[in-house]
């Protein structure tokens, strides 16, 4: 196994830099530049060139095989984070030819090899990386603790003793079984079919939870749609005039509302036109608006919505600062602002909720196989003496559909998804 290091923290100038290396030479390559160090601890140390020359004084931290996070004798140079400094160490572990540097993941991909985490877990470290908001980071924590792992085993424990009860019918096949086994097993597949089913329906929202849920401001031209976005960005993100018709594209601000990611779209305002370019523009805000998770419609009193009201939408009138109508909004002064995204963060949360541990349409796509397999299963229960064989046969891939959650099998094509995101020394 190669040695491999890199920069874990990221370029520029800052107060600390960290050099990580792993492998069987890291110890060895770390000593050349401070000097003896322990297989596992910390110490403060000169880190030292070729030539005697002090490059800088550095914390070292050594982990022994199997304490580390690739699970490899591992160093770790806290160094002051002057861009000289780095770029001085980097060099002088770039001539060590025991040494080379890492690739893209590769230290948590080591991680993965070694069985200090599971699939899953690289998933939610990847989302722990990505997270911008107190509820993503709070899900990937979940998942990079290992919540996945401990799921899958759980169900994998369950259907090997189904498996187990098959299989014994098989081998018992010429005997007199004394015991009928189909009402441990059903008990058994119906366990972890209602855990799956549980997790595959949250699954579209976890997706929002990872990528961001999306909120349309919908209405008429010049209702103030623009200039709401404005106030909730705090900035000028969209163009605002008396001019109806001025927003054509569809104009998106990120924030964090509540702890969850949401993406604000400033839409076209709602109305026939004869102008093509309006209508396109129109036609596009229709369809963003549709997709939505929320919408918030912005519609003068007695007036109906342009975009059908769904479930979660929120129904505000304009100039709420001149009427003070409690249902009132204004982007101009910020009435009724704290009231909208209360509203928006309570109906997010409530979907949030229903999150469980799978946030990836892979993970959908393996639990629906391990879901139709049990299926299979639980239909051929009546005949499962007769059947045993076929039986067996699906309870094999459904806890194939299992492993693959953590990446027991077929992990290649996975990783390298993955870890195209990830930086050189993670």
């Amino acid at each position: 196994m190669d040695t491999i290091f890199a920069l874990a923290t990221a370029r520029g100038r800052a107060g600390v830099a960290v050099v990580r290396i792993s492998g069987p030479a890291a110890l060895p390559a770390a000593e050349k530049l401070a000097g003896p160090l322990p297989t596992h601890g910390r110490t403060l140390r000169r880190l030292v060139d070729g030539a005697g020359d002090v490059v800088d004084e550095a914390l070292v931290l050594t982990f022994a095989a199997g304490r580390s996070f690739t699970g490899e004798p591992t160093v770790e140079l806290q160094l002051h984070g002057s861009p000289a400094i780095v770029q001085t160490i980097l060099r002088l572990l770039g001539d060590d030819s025991a040494l080379r540097l890492a690739e893209a993941g590769e230290f948590t991909r080591r991680a993965l090899e070694n069985g200090q985490l599971d699939l899953a877990q690289v998933e939610g470290l990847a989302d722990l990386i990505d997270a911008e908001t107190e509820m993503q980071r709070r899900q990937a924590m979940r998942i990079f603790q290992g919540a996945m792992g401990a799921k899958a085993t759980k169900w994998r424990a369950q259907l090997l003793r189904a498996a187990a009860l098959v299989e014994a019918t098989i081998d018992f096949a010429d005997e007199e079984v004394p015991v009928d086994v189909r009402p441990e097993v059903a008990d058994l597949l119906i366990n972890v079919l209602t855990d799956l089913e549980a997790e595959v329906a949250g699954v579209a929202v976890a997706e929002r939870l990872r990528d961001g849920f999306e909120v349309a401001i919908v209405g008429r031209p010049n209702v103030g749609k623009s200039t709401l976005l404005n106030y909730l960005a705090g900035r000028e993100a969209a163009i605002t005039s008396h001019v109806a018709g001025t927003t054509r594209d569809v104009i998106e601000v990120r924030m964090d509302i509540a702890g969850l990611p949401v993406t604000l779209l400033d839409t076209a305002g709602l109305r026939d036109t004869a102008d093509e370019v309006e209508r396109i523009g129109i036609a596009r805000a229709r369809a963003r608006a549709e997709k939505a998770d929320i919408r918030v419609h912005i519609v003068a009193p007695g007036e109906a919505p342009e975009v059908a009201v769904q479930r979660g939408d929120i129904v505000l009138h304009p100039r709420g600062d001149e009427t003070r109508d409690p249902m009132g909004i204004s982007g101009l002064t910020g009435y009724g602002v704290d009231r909208l995204t209360a509203h928006i963060g309570q109906v997010l949360a409530a979907r949030v909720a229903s999150v469980g541990v799978a946030m990836r349409e892979r993970h959908r796509l393996a639990m629906v196989q391990a879901i139709t397999m049990m299926a299979e299963v639980i239909d051929l229960l009546p005949e499962a003496v007769e059947k045993a064989d076929l039986v067996a046969e699906d309870l094999r891939l459904a806890i194939r559909a299992i492993d693959s959650l953590v990446g027991r099998i077929d992990v290649e094509d996975i990783l390298g998804e993955i870890f195209a995101s990830f930086c050189i020394g993670k």
